[in-house]
């Protein structure tokens, strides 16, 4: 039988439809956003695999790595025009990934405290604040690969840590285009692990296809309960999408359009499962007309835009371009 209630929605938003604005804040978003997954019966935890077994990066070390150009092959990015998504090897060094995981502890902790069992915490924002955050969100190395991806300048539209915790649940089936709040499909998202992660730490997970959303067609999103997740699988299994769910590197980092369908399984490990991930649009690109509350705190990623208007503002500089 199908929800009608969800009690992780703000009051503000139990009535009416998707068209009004998300009434909580970020992490209120989340912790509503992943009860939206169908999930199956847990199992124990597993051991996690640790940090890199390297020592961390200096700052020095750490801004100048993420400065250097990172030569996007041809035959990747053939892959991306085909899939929606692509993952590229040694973005980021062990010692650097060692110096995000060691950081990004210390960010999550000052926020959510420790008490986070089996929740998603996320941070945003972050670099406005923190100057290593800050090297990754405006990275020449991370921009250049998001411009010549999307054959584009690209602004940031913001940054994220998020932290799937130990017997944390699924992420539900979603394509970015539905949550940002911009009149484009040309955006992407870095996602950077800052560990290596095995299946059993519920790697993101994408549909192949440049873009699948025909395939939802009459399909409605569903605010309180799982029927969206579930259909979407349903519709992917009937139409034989593949799905890549293999697992991270340490240094890997994926991108994936706002286009590309993707989930991500329960983390059965005793290590959370942490990962950066900053998202790039092209320049140029406007707001949507009607931002939805699937859009969340579009407000504090892009502050004074309007719909309908330019989406770039003070905290949407170019970060990436195509021929600097």
């Amino acid at each position: 039988m199908a929800l009608t209630e969800n009690p992780l929605l703000p009051a503000a938003n139990r009535d009416g439809g998707l068209e009004q604005e998300w009434a909580g804040n970020d992490q209120q978003w989340w912790d509503w956003y992943v009860t939206l997954a169908a999930n199956t019966a847990t199992t124990p935890l597993v051991d996690g695999p640790g940090l890199p077994d390297a020592a961390p990066a200096t700052d020095d070390e750490l801004s100048a790595l993420l400065a250097e150009p990172y030569a996007v092959e041809p035959a990747a990015l053939q892959r991306f025009r085909a899939e929606s998504f692509v993952k590229l090897p040694g973005v980021l060094t062990p010692g650097v990934v060692r110096r995000l995981a060691e950081r990004l502890e210390e960010l999550l902790v000052a926020e959510h405290g420790t008490d986070t069992a089996g929740r998603f915490t996320a941070l945003e924002q972050m670099w406005l604040g923190d100057d290593v955050m800050r090297a990754v969100a405006l990275s020449p190395r991370l921009g250049g690969i998001a411009a010549a991806l999307l054959e584009a300048d690209v602004r940031i539209y913001h940054d994220n840590a998020l932290s799937k915790e130990p017997g944390c649940g699924r992420t539900p089936w979603h394509h970015d285009a539905e949550h940002f709040p911009l009149a484009t499909l040309a955006a992407v998202t870095a996602w950077m692990p800052v560990s290596a992660i095995p299946r059993e730490m519920g790697p993101l997970s994408f549909a192949r296809g440049a873009d699948l959303r025909p395939l939802l067609d009459g399909l409605s999103f569903d605010r309180v309960g799982t029927s969206y997740d579930e259909a979407v699988s349903a519709r992917f299994a009937a139409a034989a999408v593949e799905v890549q769910d293999g697992p991270y590197a340490v240094g890997e980092v994926s991108f994936h359009s706002a286009a590309c369908f993707h989930t991500a399984g329960r983390n059965g490990t005793t290590q959370p499962r942490r990962a950066l991930a900053t998202t790039y649009f092209a320049d140029g690109a406007r707001v949507v007309d009607a931002p939805t509350l699937i859009s969340g705190t579009w407000q504090e990623f892009l502050p004074g835009a309007v719909p309908g208007g330019p989406a770039a503002t003070t905290l949407n500089p170019v970060v990436g371009q195509l021929s600097p």
